[in-house]
C-alpha cells in the first residue's frame, strides 16, 4: 500500500512539473517595476486557432476558447499561409506595477482583410473592441496608420486578455503580434519611411527618365522598361499599405484586389522587358514560344482573378508561382544567350541576380519556407532596389550602343560629335517642351480656376498646385540652365528695373511656402537701395529664388530670414546685398568645399530626405561669378546657414515717378485681328482661355504652318502668335515664307511673336534671325501676352 502511494506520488510531482513546465510557455507576460521594455515580442505568449469558415462570436470564443484546438505561435511571425479561413488568437498580459502602461500593438500584414481586436479586462470583464484592415474604409480604422496597428492601455495593478480576430480573401496571412512604446515606435516608422523613402524614390525617378527616354528615342525597350517599374511600385506601394491609405482610402473592389492585379502586370513587364532587351525573338524561337505562352497564363489569371472570385485562394499562389516561372525563363534564358555566345549586357545579369535572390527570398517568405523577418518580408525591396540600378545601368548601356548604332552610318569622328551635340540637344529640347506644354495649362487653368472660385479650401488647393507648377518648372530650367552652362551658351542681359519690387516679390512667395511649412519668415531692408539699377533681372530672381528655396526646403522647424542691402561704389554702381539665413540642418565643414559642385546634393547626407536635382547652388554660384559677384556661406550643422550674395548693378538714373505696370481691367485690341499657328489642343485651350476675355479682338487658329499660309488667302491678319515645333510645316519654315513674300507682299513684314516651350539659346538666337519680332516662352503668362501684342500692334 506504502509502495502504491509513492507511486501515485511520483506521478503527480511529474504531472505537476509537466504542466508548470508545458504551460509556461502559454502563461501570461507579466510587465516588472525595474524594467518596463521598450518593445516586446508576445509570440510565446501566444496562442492561435484555425476555426475556418465558422463566424464566431467573440462571447462565444471567449468562453470556449480552450476547446477551439488551440496552438501556439512557432515564431515571431507565423505564416498562417494562402487562406479565407477565420482566425482568432489569445494574449494574456498582466501589469502588477503602479504605473499606467501605453503600448502600440502590431499584428497582420497591412494587405490583411480584417483584423478585429478585443481588450478584454481581467477584473471587471469590459470588452473594447478595435478594428483594422484593408476591407474596410480606411477613416474607419481604430489607428491611423497603413499597418495593422492598435493602441492599448494596460491599467495598473490589472490584468487584460487580447482576442485577435483575422480574415482574408485567400492572400497570406502573416500572425506577428509585438508591442512597441512610444518612442520605439516612433523609432520603427522613422526607419521605415527613411528605407521606403529611398526605394520609392529611385523607382519614380527611373520610371520617369526611362520614360522620356521613350519618348525622345521611341525604343519599346525604354517603355517596357519604365512601365515594369512603375508597376513594381505600385505593388510594393499596397503591399505596404501606402496604395490603401493614399489612393483607395475608401475601399473597394478594386483596392481589396490591387496586390493581385499588380502583380499579374508586373510580372508581364518583366518577362516582356526582358524578352525584347534581351532580343529572344531574334535568338530563340522556343523560348520566345514559351514567353508567349507564360503571358497567355497571366492573362487567364486575370480573367479569373476579375469575374471569377471564387478562385482567389488560387489565383494569390499562382501568381506567386507564375513569378517564379518567369524568372526561370530569364534565367534560362540567359545561360543560352551565354552558352550560343551572342552579346548580352553583364549588367543586365547582375541586376537580374538581386531580382531573383529577392523575389525569390519574397516568394519563399509567402510561402512560409523562410523565416518571416524584417530583411525577408522587405527582401523584395532591396532585390528590386539593386535590380533596378544595375538594370538602368544596363539601359544607359543600350542608349549607349543605339548612339553608337546610330553614330556607324557615318565614320568621321567630327560628323560623329556634332551627331551626337545635337541628339542631346534635341532631347533637352524635347524635355522642355513636354513638360512645359502641360505646365501651360495647368498653370493657366489654375490662374482662371483660384480668380473665378469662391470656396477658399479650392482656393488654397489651387495654391498648392501653383507652388507645385512652379517648382517643377524650376527643376526643368536647372536642367536647361545645366546644358547651357556646359555649352557655355548661357547669356546675360542687361535692362532697368526696380529691385525692392522684384525682391519683395521674390519675398511673398518665400512667405507663403514657408507659411505652409510652419515656419518664422523675417524680412527687412534698408533704405539705401537705388530706385533702379541695370542687369539681368531674369538671372538676379533665379539666383534669389534658388538661396531661398533651399533655406525653406532644408529647415524643418525655426525661422527664415532674408534681408537686403545696398552699398554705392564708384563710377555710378552699386553692390546689392542678398543675405538668407535659416535655423535648417546645416551642411558640415567637408561638404561646404563642394557645395556648389553640380550634382552636389549626392554628397548630402539627407539627399534622399529632401530630396533635389543638386543643380541649383551650382547654377547660382555659376551666375553669380558671370555677374562678377560674391557668394558665401557660413553653416553649422543643425543650426543653421547663412549665405550672403553680392552682386554689383549699374545705377540707373533716378526719375521722379516710378513706373507701375497695372493689369488692365479690361483687355481691349481695338479691332485687331489674331493668327494663332499651333498644333497641340492643349496650347490652343490655353490662349482660347486667355483671348476669351480680350474685347475687340478676332482670332483665328491654325494647326500648321501650311494652315497658316492658306489662312492669308481667304483673311487678314494684324499679329501671328506662331509655335516652332509643329507637323507638316513647322514655325521656322512658316515665318521664312512669309518673309519671303509667299503669304502677299503686304503681309511680308506682319508682327510674329514665337510662342514656344523651347527655350534653349539656339532657338532663341535663330528665330531673330529669320525674323521674328518676339519670343515668349511657355508657360505663357496672360499680362506679358498681351502687352506684347499690344505694343506690337
Amino acid at each position: 500500500m506504502g509502495h502504491k502511494k509513492c507511486i501515485e506520488f511520483s506521478i503527480t510531482l511529474k504531472l505537476l512539473f509537466f504542466l508548470f513546465f508545458f504551460t509556461s510557455t502559454y502563461s501570461q507576460y507579466v510587465f516588472r517595476n525595474d524594467a518596463i521594455p521598450k518593445e516586446i515580442s508576445l509570440y510565446d505568449f501566444t496562442t492561435i486557432t484555425d476555426v475556418g469558415q465558422r463566424n464566431l462570436d467573440i462571447h462565444f470564443v471567449i468562453n470556449n476558447y480552450n476547446s477551439l484546438n488551440v496552438k501556439k505561435l512557432k515564431t515571431e511571425s507565423d505564416d498562417l499561409g494562402f487562406t479565407k479561413n477565420n482566425f482568432w488568437s489569445k494574449t494574456e498580459l498582466e501589469n502588477p506595477t503602479n504605473l499606467s502602461l501605453n503600448y502600440y500593438l502590431e499584428t497582420a500584414r497591412p494587405i490583411t482583410d480584417l483584423v478585429e481586436l478585443y481588450a478584454v479586462n481581467g477584473v471587471s470583464g469590459k470588452i473594447t473592441k478595435s478594428i483594422s484592415g484593408d476591407n474596410i474604409p480606411y477613416s474607419k480604422r481604430s489607428f491611423d496608420n497603413r499597418k495593422t496597428i492598435f493602441k492599448i492601455e494596460i491599467a495598473p495593478k490589472s490584468n487584460l486578455k487580447l482576442f485577435l480576430h483575422l480574415k482574408s480573401d485567400g492572400e497570406v496571412i502573416k500572425m506577428p503580434i509585438k508591442l512597441y512604446s512610444s518612442e520605439s515606435f516612433i523609432k520603427m516608422l522613422s526607419k521605415e519611411q527613411l528605407i521606403f523613402g529611398i526605394f520609392y524614390g529611385i523607382l519614380v525617378i527611373v520610371a520617369i527618365i526611362y520614360f522620356f527616354f521613350f519618348f525622345a528615342l521611341r525604343e519599346k525597350t525604354f517603355l517596357y522598361y519604365s512601365l515594369y517599374v512603375v508597376f513594381v511600385g505600385l505593388l510594393q506601394f499596397s503591399l505596404d499599405g501606402f496604395f490603401f491609405q493614399i489612393v483607395t482610402p475608401s475601399g473597394g473592389w478594386f483596392s481589396n484586389h490591387a496586390v493581385l492585379f499588380f502583380a499579374i502586370i508586373a510580372a508581364f513587364l518583366s518577362g516582356k522587358y526582358s524578352e525584347v532587351f534581351l532580343k529572344i525573338k531574334q535568338h530563340s524561337k522556343t523560348f520566345y514560344t514559351l514567353f508567349n505562352v507564360s503571358y497567355a497564363l497571366l492573362f487567364v489569371l486575370l480573367f479569373c482573378a476579375i469575374l471569377l472570385p471564387i478562385t482567389l485562394l488560387y489565383c494569390y499562389m499562382l501568381v506567386n508561382v507564375l513569378a517564379l516561372i518567369f524568372l526561370i525563363l530569364i534565367i534560362c534564358s540567359i545561360g543560352y544567350l551565354y552558352y550560343k555566345k551572342k552579346p548580352i549586357d553583364s549588367l543586365f545579369t547582375i541586376g537580374i541576380f538581386f531580382l531573383i535572390l529577392g523575389f525569390g527570398v519574397f516568394i519563399l517568405n509567402n510561402f512560409g519556407q523562410v523565416p518571416n523577418t524584417f530583411l525577408t518580408q522587405n527582401s523584395s525591396k532591396l532585390g528590386t532596389g539593386l535590380e533596378i540600378i544595375f538594370l538602368s545601368l544596363s539601359m544607359s548601356n543600350l542608349i549607349r550602343n543605339l548612339k553608337n548604332e546610330k553614330n556607324e552610318l557615318n565614320r568621321l569622328a567630327l560628323v560623329r560629335s556634332e551627331e551626337m551635340n545635337d541628339l542631346k540637344s534635341y532631347f533637352l529640347s524635347n524635355i522642355s517642351h513636354e513638360l512645359r506644354t502641360p505646365l501651360n495649362a495647368i498653370m493657366n487653368l489654375i490662374d482662371s480656376i483660384s480668380s473665378e472660385v469662391q470656396d477658399d479650401k479650392i482656393r488654397k488647393n489651387c495654391q498648392i498646385i501653383k507652388y507645385s507648377s512652379h517648382s517643377l518648372l524650376s527643376s526643368v530650367n536647372d536642367i536647361l540652365d545645366f546644358s547651357k552652362i556646359e555649352k557655355r551658351e548661357l547669356r546675360l542681359e542687361n535692362n532697368q528695373f526696380d529691385p525692392v519690387q522684384v525682391l519683395e516679390h521674390l519675398k511673398n512667395n518665400a512667405i507663403n511656402i514657408a507659411k505652409d511649412k510652419g515656419l518664422e519668415f523675417q524680412f527687412s531692408k534698408s533704405d539705401t537701395i537705388p530706385d533702379f539699377l541695370i542687369g539681368d533681372v531674369t538671372r538676379l530672381v533665379q539666383v534669389v529664388n534658388n538661396v531661398l528655396n533651399n533655406a525653406i526646403k532644408f529647415t524643418a522647424t525655426g525661422f527664415v530670414k532674408f534681408s537686403i542691402d545696398a552699398e554705392l561704389r564708384p563710377n555710378n554702381k552699386a553692390s546689392l546685398i542678398m543675405t538668407v539665413s535659416d535655423s535648417g540642418v546645416g551642411i558640415s565643414k567637408d561638404k561646404m568645399n563642394s557645395i556648389f559642385d553640380s550634382f552636389s546634393q549626392n554628397n548630402i547626407d539627407n539627399k534622399r530626405k529632401f530630396g533635389g536635382l543638386g543643380l541649383g547652388l551650382y547654377i547660382v554660384k555659376t551666375l553669380v561669378d558671370m555677374q562678377n559677384g560674391t557668394i558665401l556661406m557660413d553653416s553649422k550643422v543643425n543650426e543653421g546657414t547663412t549665405c550672403k550674395i553680392t552682386i554689383d548693378f549699374d545705377v540707373a538714373e533716378q526719375q521722379k515717378v516710378k513706373e507701375v505696370v497695372i493689369e488692365p481691367i479690361i483687355y481691349d485690341l481695338g479691332g485687331k485681328s489674331i493668327l494663332v499657328v499651333e498644333d497641340n489642343p492643349i496650347n490652343q485651350m490655353v490662349i482660347k482661355m486667355i483671348t476669351k476675355k480680350w474685347l475687340n479682338t478676332t482670332v483665328v487658329y491654325a494647326n500648321n504652318g501650311q494652315e497658316c499660309m492658306d489662312a492669308f488667302k481667304t483673311n487678314q491678319f494684324d499679329i501671328i502668335l506662331m509655335d516652332l515645333q509643329m507637323p507638316i510645316m513647322d514655325g521656322y519654315e512658316a515665318t521664312i515664307a512669309i518673309r519671303n513674300g509667299e503669304a502677299g507682299a503686304h503681309n511680308s513684314n506682319i508682327p510674329i511673336i514665337a510662342v514656344t516651350a523651347d527655350v534653349m539659346e539656339t532657338t532663341k538666337q535663330r528665330v531673330k534671325e529669320i525674323g521674328i519680332n518676339d519670343y515668349l516662352s511657355k508657360p505663357i503668362k496672360k499680362e506679358v501676352l498681351f502687352q506684347v501684342v499690344k505694343n506690337l500692334v
